[in-house]
């Protein structure tokens, strides 16, 4: 990430930026017990437990949808940033009716069909869309301009003021969607692969 954009403000990010997933675990009783006699008997096991990293919604907050949270992240935005989010939300709906809203890494809209397709960070100056396998993805608008140098993932840093090419942003959302269906069909048990490819003959 840029660092001066990463000064600017703590961002909402995935795993090995701010605001990642950290699971702690803790203890839940007391090692020792007792015997009927009153004596101290071998210690107990301890029972520990992971306390859930809040990755989706029931976490979060007592229930609420995916979609209701990035509703609320707009709504709790209140400027250019939200208004930006919210657009570029509706165009990935557009382009993939599908798609599937979750809400990870302690407050992160993500979008998925087969897979990840993007997020959608917050920063102070700057609303990044990251494309989950976007150094795949052919981009002939050239609407990448960050996360350049990595060999899966490539994002659009959006700017207060700046003008979205929807059309552009809408193809590749398609794209990232069909790279997704077809990893997943790649990974697929070999009989249904050979079961779906003597049906098409």
């Amino acid at each position: 990430l840029d660092p001066a954009i990463h000064a600017a403000g703590r961002p909402h990010g995935p795993p090995g930026q701010a605001g990642g997933d950290e699971g702690v675990a803790r203890s839940v009783d007391s090692p020792y017990g007792l015997s009927r006699s009153g004596q101290a008997t071998h210690p107990r096991r301890k029972r520990r437990t992971m306390q859930k990293s809040k990755t989706g919604a029931p976490e979060a907050k007592g229930g609420d949808s995916p979609s209701r949270l990035i509703d609320s992240r707009i709504k709790e935005l209140g400027d250019w940033r939200g208004e930006t989010l919210a657009r570029v939300r509706s165009l990935i709906k557009e382009a993939c009716p599908d798609v599937v809203e979750e809400w990870k890494w302690r407050g992160v809209p993500v979008w998925e069909h087969a897979g990840i397709i993007c997020t959608g960070e917050t920063y102070k100056a700057v609303v990044k869309l990251t494309f989950a396998n976007g150094a795949s993805l052919a981009d002939p608008a050239g609407l990448f301009n960050s996360s350049l140098e990595g060999n899966m993932r490539r994002a659009i840093d959006i700017h207060e003021g700046d003008k979205i090419d929807e059309r552009a942003l809408k193809n590749l959302v398609r794209a990232a969607a069909d790279y997704n269906q077809t990893k997943k069909a790649k990974k697929a048990p070999a009989g249904p692969r050979a079961k779906a490819k003597s049906e098409k003959t």
